[in-house]
């Protein structure tokens, strides 16, 4: 085992490797049925002739990061592990079509199986990009699939591109032009770094990629062309409506996410599926973003635990783990100091809605408002302007970036294009765990705009900081406006586990994006990627007793 190997186990908090030399097998070549040949490393544990293989699949190369932890860290853990390079990334042939993994994966998994250093038993392993691979093949890969262990991700990414209807165009420009990076070198980062900021910039927005990346990227062109939710294109690429086949063949999956990850709701949808289908998946969800090295400790622990399991029967010497698993699978850590809880199921069944209503004087009560509408043109409401020219920046919250996460919001919420409603101070202690949801009406001239919504914790001393948030794009093909002009937004918002401590306020904020997380609306109806002229655009937030505004938190009783 070298030095590297030794500190990042203990940073890990892996036990000790059951053998500390690994033989690797660099670049061997495996055809896909088309003829195209990927390439893969494999990690050979000291005594291991014949065995079980842990399948890796990565479209970020073998070196890094990915080799060290998923190929020789879980080696020395007595498991064969095999990581691939997916089509079209670094010596792989073909072209890479980024979620189109399949076959690749299927056809994997059959030679795999048939290798005589391998004993029919197959295990996936690896987060995010890594993690849809698993998907893709899962349903088709037969009796020799045994386990899954994923981590911030989710079986499709569809809904992630388009989050309520927007566009994510943070993640979807940083992640075309990162792996627009690995073919024209590294040593650009910094370079690329600043580009892509220039990007986001970019009227019209089809040519982002260009300035991001000093040329079209063909994937990121599609993602603004396929934004319909009934595009073959993301049909293909979609694993979702199998979910419950993978747990109908009896694979054992386990799930790491995080508060804040970008995959969350998605990743949620699919452990719904598997426990429809029968399935106890074991589900882990902390304080975390997407690349928080805490999360990726704690799901590589689970998933070698499980692999274990499944393929061993290893359970401790008191079996206490195996039975805590299997009556309590849903393992959480809540911001915010709230400690942890070992549930049987996701959602909590343990907690009460509870509706937080927008006040007139920009209060937030459980009660709703009482004073009416004037009847007239204009009633009870907060006016505010989206300018897309400067337009309300993302600060924090679920992005790919190293900017996510939990943000002092003090700036943002001194804008004038952000309105708040804030709290009374707590008296006890109040824990959010679950699904949240909003409910915003307003009114616009025009019926094509963004509602952005963000719950925040504020602490004694006035720092407000994100918490959850949601956002929902309005098209004509919406529901029309009431007769009084205002339209009702229902905001599906990223789940919660939070403790807002006694002391502390609750705060909504809303306004009309958060830039570049989402894509800015142009304030027209142009298509996603076309707009290349911008308006600023006037709408009014209501929260009066006929247009009751609120949020719904799942409040542990």
């Amino acid at each position: 085992m070298s030095p590297v190997t030794r500190l990042l186990r203990r940073g890990i908090g892996l036990p000790a490797p059951r053998t500390p030399r690994v033989r690797v097998v660099r670049d061997v070549a495996v055809p896909m049925p088309d003829g195209v040949v990927l390439r893969h490393d494999r990690y050979v544990p000291a005594g291991i002739s014949r065995g079980p293989v842990v399948l890796v699949r990565s479209p970020y190369g073998r070196a890094g990061w990915v080799g060290l932890v998923f190929g020789r860290v879980v080696a020395e853990r007595g498991h064969q592990v095999v990581v691939q390079s997916v089509r079209g990334t670094r010596d792989s042939e073909g072209a890479l079509s980024p979620f189109d993994e399949a076959d690749d994966g299927v056809a994997t998994v059959r030679w795999l199986a048939a290798q005589p250093w391998c004993d029919g038993r197959v295990v996936t392993l690896g987060p995010s990009y890594l993690g849809i691979t698993q998907w893709a093949l899962a349903p088709d890969a037969g009796p020799a699939l045994q386990a899954m262990g994923t981590m911030v991700t989710a079986s499709q990414f569809r809904d992630q591109t388009y989050p309520g209807g927007t566009f994510s165009l943070d993640n979807g420009l940083s992640w075309a032009a990162m792996m627009q990076r690995r073919t024209i070198g590294a040593q650009l980062a910094e370079r690329v770094r600043h580009r892509v900021e220039a990007g986001f910039g970019t009227v019209p927005l089809s040519g982002a990629d260009t300035v991001a990346s000093g040329h079209p990227v063909d994937f990121f062109q599609d993602w603004l062309r396929e934004q319909a939710p009934d595009s073959a294109y993301w049909a293909k690429r979609s694993y979702a409506a199998r979910v419950p086949e993978v747990a109908r063949n009896g694979v054992a999956v386990s799930m790491t996410g995080g508060w804040q990850d970008i995959f969350l709701p998605w990743q949620l949808a699919d452990h719904a599926a598997l426990r429809a289908a029968g399935a106890r998946p074991l589900l882990r969800i902390g304080p975390w973003v997407h690349t928080t090295p805490a999360g990726m400790a704690a799901g590589l622990r689970d998933a070698l635990a499980l692999f274990d399991r499944t393929l061993d029967g290893v359970t401790g010497p008191d079996n206490a783990t195996e039975h805590a698993d299997r009556e309590f699978p849903v393992h959480l850590e809540l911001s915010g100091g709230g400690g942890e809880r070992r549930l049987p199921d996701w959602p909590p069944t343990h907690v009460t809605e509870h509706a937080l209503y927008l006040r007139t004087d920009h209060t937030l009560r459980d009660e709703p408002p009482t004073v009416p509408g004037t009847g007239g043109e204009h009633w009870a409401g907060t006016r505010i302007t989206y300018d897309p020219y400067d337009p309300t920046p993302a600060v924090g919250g679920p992005i790919l970036t190293g900017r996510s996460g939990p943000r002092d919001q003090t700036a943002l919420e001194a804008r004038d294009d952000v309105v708040v409603f804030t709290g009374p101070v707590l008296a006890a202690d109040l824990v959010a765990l679950g699904p949240v949801r909003a409910t915003i009406h307003v009114r616009a001239e025009v019926e094509h705009l963004d509602v952005f919504v963000r719950v925040c914790d504020v602490d004694d001393a006035g720092r407000s900081v994100n918490v959850t948030d949601g956002i929902r794009r309005l098209t004509p093909t919406e529901p029309g406006p009431s007769a009084d002009g205002s339209v009702a937004v229902e905001i599906e918002m990223w789940p919660v586990g939070h403790r807002f401590a006694a002391g502390h306020r609750l705060r909504v904020q809303v306004s009309g994006g958060a830039h570049p997380r989402f894509a800015r609306h142009p304030g027209t109806s142009a298509a996603l990627g076309e707009a290349d002229i911008l308006v600023r655009r006037e709408r009014e937030v209501l929260h009066d007793a006929a247009h009751p505004s609120h949020v719904v938190l799942p409040v542990e009783r």
